[in-house]
């Protein structure tokens, strides 16, 4: 029988104790701690997920707080990765927090030295997205990518689906071609917005369309690791 924490108990009554104990035996791998990625951690925390590895080179910026969960006065100037651990085992202390302060791009070895069972990629570099679906493909990893969420203010256009499926989103149709030159047949799972980017040179961003992502993105790793459990 699982003890889990009493803050999962609201979570249990829809998962169960298996639900629970799924959850706390599942690691995720985020790969950038920002607008996105910060709130797929503060879920995936708040859902009893055993074991993250949150990897950004990143410090916070005060251009940050109007966006990402980790962005106070307070943490102006810290590391992104230090600053999202301490938060995730302020909520559950039970927590495996592992951080990497790196930038990733070509070199993804570290995905051979660790175990996950997700990948979840919300970085900003395209050449580190297109590798990762290279190597998730590849490795047959379960993963997903975040697309586009600057330039937008409507997050009920946000949909997970096929990056095939996908339109209206500038990094789609890169992404569309790199999967379709590398004969890449497997599907690629991804987080998009089907609203038309706003016509602006910079890219501004609103407090509520990258949270959704991030929500949006954590449902969907968590419903996956559930699914597990009726499968079996």
């Amino acid at each position: 029988m699982v003890k889990q924490p009493n803050f999962l108990n609201r979570l249990e009554i829809l998962v169960g104790l298996d639900g629970i104990q799924t959850l706390r035996d599942k690691s995720v791998f985020v790969l950038g701690i920002g607008g996105v990625g910060g709130y797929v951690c503060e879920a995936l925390a708040r859902s009893g997920v055993g074991r993250l590895v949150l990897v950004d080179s990143d410090v916070v910026d005060i251009t940050n707080i109007n966006r990402q969960i980790i962005a106070t006065q307070s943490t102006v100037g810290r590391k992104k990765v230090d600053v999202m651990k301490e938060r995730i085992l302020d909520i559950n202390p039970e927590c495996i927090v592992e951080t990497y302060a790196l930038f990733l791009d070509n070199d993804l070895s570290i995905l051979d030295k660790i175990d996950v069972d997700f990948v979840v990629d919300c970085c900003d570099t395209v050449s580190t997205k297109k590798n990762i679906i290279s190597y998730c493909t590849s490795k047959k990893i379960s993963f997903i990518t975040c697309l586009g969420t600057a330039k937008k203010f409507n997050p009920s256009l946000l949909e997970i689906t096929e990056l095939s499926k996908t339109y209206n989103d500038p990094l789609a149709r890169i992404l569309r071609k790199y999967v379709k030159d590398n004969h890449i047949f497997s599907k690629v799972p991804v987080c998009f917005s089907s609203e038309l980017p706003v016509n602006v040179d910079k890219l501004g961003s609103t407090a509520f369309v990258p949270s959704s992502a991030g929500l949006l993105i954590a449902s969907y790793v968590v419903n996956k690791f559930i699914c597990d459990i009726k499968n079996s």
